[in-house]
């Protein structure tokens, strides 16, 4: 349970989920995030992913940058410094980062929308670790969507043909050390949304992330060891017309030793299916302004539209 009452909350999903899912939707609807222990992730898995990026993120740069899609959005492989930027932000971010998506057979009617991934043969162990990664995330993220389900109302299931195939992105992420007396307090990553359904992120235990309040101040994420960071993006803030929150939110490097060390973190970003029209839940609308709502847009569309906000499309 939370701490207490009014703040973001720390949820085991050991427990039955419907016990959890008002708990969540609350902490949803006033921060945007929520905190997940017990996700089922394992901790072997994790710490041998963790291995794997650092060992990936060592490499030479013109071995990492011969992975780089250029023209592919950042959708695969790799993408370095400098590219990436939040929306309406005039500089880029600080960081690098490598995206691994959904891997369908050939013909799959959705095959259009993703790309191939591409591995790199210099880290042994990438490709198995990542993949079983990547099908642990999603686990994790359907037991909360249920949660999200039952508290919006909706049959514990209803998200699942929402998300099945959907096109969502692990990016594993590499903040660089910072130098000099402006590395403690650094933003080292600019406001920003999440444009997907949901986020869940591993590695956020290091102090530095921070979502913006309703009453417009910044305020810390605590996260215990291990455990998982959960944040509505804009896609589901979308169906639920505002109801459930994609708070804008920061990355800010540390006080202290740890602000000049490099920071690492793998998020992984849940998305419905490309042909998912996202129209706004029936139970979101306002009886009394019945049309103020989002018009319905595919998620495809959708996010053709927020990438190019950014820069990676």
């Amino acid at each position: 349970m939370t701490d207490s009452n009014t703040d973001i909350a720390v949820v085991s999903l050991a427990q039955p989920i419907e016990s959890i899912a008002d708990e969540l939707g609350r902490s949803f609807e006033e921060y945007g995030f929520a905190v997940i222990r017990d996700h089922g992730i394992p901790q072997e898995l994790i710490d041998r992913a963790e291995a794997l990026s650092k060992e990936f993120f060592a490499l030479p740069d013109e071995t990492k940058r011969a992975y780089h899609i250029p023209g592919g959005g950042g959708a695969r492989g790799y993408t370095p410094f400098g590219v990436e930027k939040a929306k309406d932000a005039k500089v880029h971010d600080l960081k690098e980062f490598w995206h691994v998506g959904r891997e369908l057979p050939e013909g799959h009617p959705l095959a259009e929308y993703m790309a191939a991934n591409i591995w790199p043969s210099e880290v042994e162990g990438f490709r198995d670790t990542f993949t079983e990664l990547y099908s642990a995330f999603e686990t994790a993220g359907g037991r909360v969507l249920e949660g999200i389900a039952l508290h919006l109302g909706l049959d514990r299931c209803f998200f699942a043909p929402t998300v099945e195939d959907g096109n969502s992105v692990m990016r594993l992420l590499r903040y660089p050390p910072l130098e000099g007396a402006e590395a403690e307090g650094a933003i080292r990553a600019a406001a920003h949304g999440d444009i997907n359904t949901i986020t869940l992120l591993l590695g956020a235990e290091e102090a530095g992330l921070e979502l913006l309040t309703k009453q417009g101040e910044w305020k810390a994420v605590e996260v215990p060891e291990g455990a998982l960071v959960i944040n509505v993006g804009d896609m589901l803030d979308r169906l639920t017309n505002g109801q459930l929150r994609s708070t804008t939110h920061r990355v800010v490097n540390p006080r202290g030793e740890a602000a000049y060390r490099a920071r690492y973190s793998m998020p992984f970003f849940l998305h419905f299916r490309p042909d998912y029209v996202i129209e706004t839940l029936p139970g979101c609308i306002d009886p009394t302004h019945p049309e103020d709502h989002p018009a319905p847009i595919s998620s495809h569309d959708f996010l053709l539209q927020r990438l190019r906000e950014i820069n990676l499309a």
